[in-house]
């Protein structure tokens, strides 16, 4: 029996988005929603964004 196909492209844009997504998941306040308004949520997740870039 053949192995199953294996496209490299579509695993690596997928693997692209997902290691950030889960680095922000680490930061407590963005992984339960602690923030109730969508304004302060924004505002955190875009805090925790620009310390994981730096």
């Amino acid at each position: 029996m053949p192995a199953p196909a294996f496209d490299r492209a579509p695993y690596r844009e997928r693997n692209a988005v997902e290691r950030p997504i889960n680095r922000l998941k680490q930061w407590r306040r963005i992984a339960t929603r602690y923030e109730k308004r969508a304004s302060n949520y924004l505002a955190m997740l875009t805090v925790a964004a620009i310390l994981l870039w730096l």
